[in-house]
């Protein structure tokens, strides 16, 4: 008889090693999983799901961005109101998110391989001066309206006129070469 309670008491500590080896080993997994994650796959994560995301830039301004795209060093997609943006991840103080994206975020992110994972920010703003498209730039030093002329590898050049007149040397005030480190957001509308 005492055997038996001894051979059980044997048993259930054993079953507590093991559980408690399996809940460190599963701990340490999470920990060197979140260890090798980015700011961009923990995005990437959240953007799974086309929900607005809370985001304060480095201005201390806050937006509401519902992603569509992560890219190499951005991420763009619909602000409320309508408008499109592109955001420069160098861009972002702060990630606010809901207890649904946060958990969401600490998953794996899909596998990358799209073309879009490869693409970096100059490469989306020469897309857009190629339309002509008129944009809105938040920068380090205030908001630009008018058309991106041109795009270097580190720099724009932003042809500054009213968002509802056309690019037309009439109405362009001044051109601004901008360093792409300055821009915090590209609106679209």
């Amino acid at each position: 008889m005492r055997w038996d309670e001894l051979f059980a008491d044997l048993e259930g500590q054993l079953e507590d090693g093991i559980g408690s080896q399996e809940r460190e080993e599963q701990a340490e997994e999470e920990r060197l999983q979140v260890g090798r994650a980015a700011l961009r796959d923990r995005l990437r994560a959240i953007a799974m799901v086309r929900e607005p995301i809370h985001l304060r830039l480095v201005d201390a301004s806050t937006i509401d961005l519902a992603p569509r795209t992560v890219g190499r060093d951005w991420l763009s997609g619909d602000l409320s109101g309508g408008a499109q943006a592109v955001l420069p991840l160098g861009a972002v103080a702060a990630v606010l998110p809901t207890a649904e994206q946060l958990a969401r975020s600490r998953e794996p992110a899909p596998a990358e391989g799209a073309l879009t994972d490869r693409l970096g920010l100059a490469f989306v703003l020469r897309d857009l001066a190629r339309r002509r498209r008129a944009v809105q730039l938040t920068t380090t030093g205030g908001v630009l309206t008018g058309t991106l002329d041109r795009v270097g590898r580190d720099h724009v050049d932003l042809a500054v006129h009213p968002a509802d007149a056309w690019r037309r040397a009439s109405a362009v005030s001044r051109i601004e070469l901008l360093p792409l480190a300055s821009v915090l957001l590209v609106r679209v509308d």
